[in-house]
């Protein structure tokens, strides 16, 4: 029972996220929403709505380890499992002057993430609060930053983009009830993964923090997987790279900010490791910064190093202490 719990939970936060998100962007673009609110907000809330729901459900239900552990242990998959197979199947391009400003917001992201789980910061519901309305003021600066602009700029054309790739190019009738039934999906894969996952954790003697790491942080983290492949095979590469940047951007300031904001929660520290788990996540983004800024294209024996770096984190997670 335990593992079909965890089991129907991912495949409903997979397809729920899928759902979701594409029914959403064909329900925007059909009443007339303009492409760069689509890829510069909708996107972004979608793609990280199974991260959100899966952490407020596991800080419900008492367990505030996976909540941290899935929104680290996703945005250190989102750079090393999901860039690193989408430029192993299809190098990926970069335009370092379309993704520079949201290249600076994932690096603060990454940087506050650290510093909070360190200094135990979630406790406070101000800290929430001041996280999510850090993402409001990115969202808006940067939407009004593309329009000021005439909406030509290289990162306004990098979230049409996202909008045409995420599109289900469907009839508005059906965007509606697909949009809804992903929400469904995520709202009930969420609970069945967290209860699931939980029993498996008292059962094998794994902390919270390590099954949020792996199982869920890599199940939330699919959605993003599958679009940035389908970004790449679309040859569209700049906006597999994008996606992930603001992924992580509103994993932190979005999905953490409200979690804490609703309810205030204690860091386990004494399940998180200094060097293991904040020290990957540091490095992941340094990776990506210096294979992608740098050299204008992340090839794929970097998109390999990527890869080989996350199953070498895994390991040393599964291999040091519960």
């Amino acid at each position: 029972m335990m593992w079909l719990m965890i089991i129907g939970g991912l495949v409903g936060l997979i397809l729920g996220g899928e759902f979701l998100v594409r029914g959403s962007v064909a329900l925007a673009r059909r009443i007339g929403v303009s492409d760069l609110f689509i890829g510069a907000v909708l996107v972004g809330f979608g793609t990280s709505a199974p991260e959100l729901v899966a952490s407020l459900n596991a800080v419900s239900s008492d367990s505030p380890g996976i909540a941290v552990g899935n929104v680290l242990g996703s945005n250190i998959a989102n750079i090393l499992l999901v860039l690193g197979t989408a430029a192993v199947i299809y190098p990926i391009a970069t335009n370092p002057k379309a993704l520079a400003r949201d290249g600076v917001f994932a690096i603060a992201a990454t940087l506050a993430l650290a510093a909070l789980i360190y200094f135990n910061g979630f406790a406070s519901r101000l800290t929430g609060v001041a996280l999510f309305l850090t993402l409001v003021g990115i969202i808006i600066y940067s939407f009004y930053s593309d329009r000021k602009q005439g909406g030509h700029s290289d990162t306004a054309e990098l979230h049409r983009d996202e909008a045409e790739i995420m599109d289900a190019h469907v009839p508005l009738m059906i965007a509606i009830p697909m949009a809804i039934g992903g929400l469904l999906g995520i709202v009930l894969g969420a609970k069945f993964l967290i209860d699931g996952s939980v029993q498996l954790a008292r059962m094998v003697g794994l902390s919270e923090t390590v099954i949020g790491i792996t199982i869920i942080a890599i199940g939330t983290s699919l959605p993003e997987l599958v679009t940035c492949v389908m970004a790449a095979l679309k040859k569209k590469p700049d906006v597999a790279l994008g996606n992930v940047l603001g992924s992580n951007t509103f994993n932190v300031f979005g999905i953490l900010g409200i979690t804490s904001g609703i309810m205030p929660f204690n860091v386990p520290l004494d399940q998180i490791s200094v060097s293991r788990d904040l020290g990957g996540l540091i490095l992941s983004m340094f990776f990506l910064v210096l294979f992608a800024f740098t050299g204008r294209k992340l090839a794929r024996w970097e998109g390999g190093v990527l890869l080989l770096g996350y199953c070498v984190y895994i390991y040393l997670l599964l291999m040091g202490p519960a």
